[in-house]
């Protein structure tokens, strides 16, 4: 076989604009569906233990190899013959797996001979006309290869013969990954040759999501029901605002898993991948919780999903109509921001679908999201502000290391992300970090977004022209 080089991460990632490639791994039962899944993403995300049935739902992650980002699904294992409910529920989010796939690896023990439910899975995979790897994992050894090949007789084209636990094949069959996958991101709908803006609406089941867009777009266009989960697929939709377009997008509601039956949990699981997928191809999430009920924990879950893939975020108190005091609603906005503290940045604003109160000025956030998530600082700019950043406040002196900033870069929009050059960055404290990221977002407006400051080593003596403090005497002290 041909030898691969070791794909490696990229040293300064971004959020991607279009959703990236998803590689599902199906498979029965215990062949090492979970482990092959920690391999690839390169951590241990994925519970993995020798009792069939572990992984019950499905595990998302993001990974790169060679130079390419891709994300992957783990999901249970696959038993299409099983009368067990439970075994039957993890068969339909195997379909739905499929379903949203761009790869699939299907996974096979590459120790013990093909059984009938490798025989109907091959069949299914072969009727999904998506691009298919066979692998035949528990190859730890050339001479345990010959056992592996017990999968061509299935029909299949190509078996890939590797060891998940021991890495043993992983560089061929990634190699194989990146080739398969779509050279091309799908189109977005454009307006005059532009890129319209991309607005998901997430949240807990019965927020509103779906009401709201019914009162922009001035039709029942969703279906709108007293009951949670009514919605299942995300759905685009082209608003019209003030003469400004926006494609936006609604997502079924994310319930807390203890609130999902064994029957629904199935439909459950798309729904929320659903969701998921929505948020990566969305420039701008708005999370949608009921004020009535408070902010909880899964709407505090839900807003992650979005601050870990670095979109613009912001979040909406509906129903506040049925909160009559004004110090009852701002002490529930208070509750919001201490609940979703970890996402400080993120405006909120008060609403209610029914009355229409609070939309216009949800349309206007949105507008001033865009404008700094999208913003570029222009080098003298940033020039300037640095001088004033290590003139109020250097970075602090760590254990025997003293870290000196030489200059700061921005690298990306969408999110804002910049490269500051330092002798020392494993020195620079996480508080003085933050302080940086708070004073961009202070002197650049960007509000609703992640601003994300990579720390790098300086280079080589001399390559780096450290920004001298400013001397003048005007230049007074900002507050952290």
């Amino acid at each position: 076989m041909t030898k691969h080089f070791r794909p490696h991460d990229d040293a300064f990632p971004v959020a991607e604009d279009a959703p990236l490639p998803l590689v599902a791994i199906v498979g029965r039962p215990n062949v090492g569906k979970s482990t092959l899944f920690n391999r690839l993403a390169r951590r241990k995300l994925a519970i993995v233990h020798d009792e069939p049935g572990v992984t019950r739902d499905r595990h998302y992650a993001t990974t790169t190899a060679f130079g390419t980002a891709y994300a992957i699904v783990d999901t249970g294992g696959f038993d299409p013959e099983s009368d067990d409910p439970m075994k039957a529920g993890i068969a339909d989010h195997v379909r739905a797996a499929i379903k949203e796939a761009d790869v699939v690896v299907f996974l096979s023990d590459g120790s013990s001979p093909v059984i009938d439910a490798d025989r109907v899975a091959v069949d299914l995979l072969r009727r999904s006309k998506k691009p298919v790897l066979y692998v035949a994992n528990k190859a730890d050894s050339p001479r345990a290869d010959a056992e592996a090949f017990d999968l061509y007789r299935l029909g299949v084209d190509e078996v890939f013969p590797i060891s998940s636990l021991h890495g043993r094949g992983i560089g061929e069959l990634e190699a194989a990954i990146i080739e398969r996958l779509p050279k091309e991101p799908p189109r977005e709908p454009e307006e005059d040759g532009e890129k319209l803006l991309r607005v998901a609406i997430v949240g807990r089941p019965n927020a509103g999501k779906s009401s709201f867009l019914n009162r922009v777009l001035g039709e029942a266009r969703m279906l709108v029901d007293d009951r949670p989960g009514t919605t299942r697929d995300a759905i685009d939709a082209l608003v019209t605002h003030d003469g400004k377009k926006y494609v936006f997008i609604d997502t079924a509601g994310i319930r807390r898993k203890s609130k999902v039956t064994k029957a629904e949990d199935a439909v459950e699981a798309l729904g929320v991948l659903s969701a998921i997928r929505s948020i990566e191809r969305a420039h701008v999430v708005v999370v949608m919780c009921d004020v009535s009920e408070g902010v909880s924990e899964q709407d505090a879950k839900i807003l992650g999903l979005a601050h870990d893939r670095a979109r613009a975020m912001i979040i909406v108190l509906n129903k506040s109509d049925l909160i009559r005091d004004k110090k009852a609603l701002a002490k529930a906005e208070e509750h919001a921001r201490d609940k979703l503290a970890f996402a400080s940045y993120a405006p909120i604003v008060p609403m209610s679908v029914k009355s229409g109160r609070g939309v216009a000025e949800l349309f206007r956030t949105i507008d001033e999201v865009r404008t700094g998530y999208f913003h570029r600082a222009t080098t003298g700019e940033l020039n300037r502000f640095f001088e004033q950043v290590l003139d109020t406040r250097p970075p602090p002196t760590m254990g025997s290391r003293a870290p000196r900033l030489y200059f700061i870069t921005q690298t990306s929009v969408a999110p804002p992300t910049f490269v500051a050059m330092s002798n020392a960055p494993e020195s620079i404290h996480f508080s003085y970090q933050r302080y940086v990221q708070n004073q961009l977002r202070k002197r650049f407006g960007f509000v609703g977004s992640p601003v994300r400051v990579f720390y790098r080593q300086k280079r080589g003596r001399g390559e780096e022209k450290r920004v001298r403090p400013s001397r003048r005497p005007e230049n007074t002290r900002t507050k952290g």
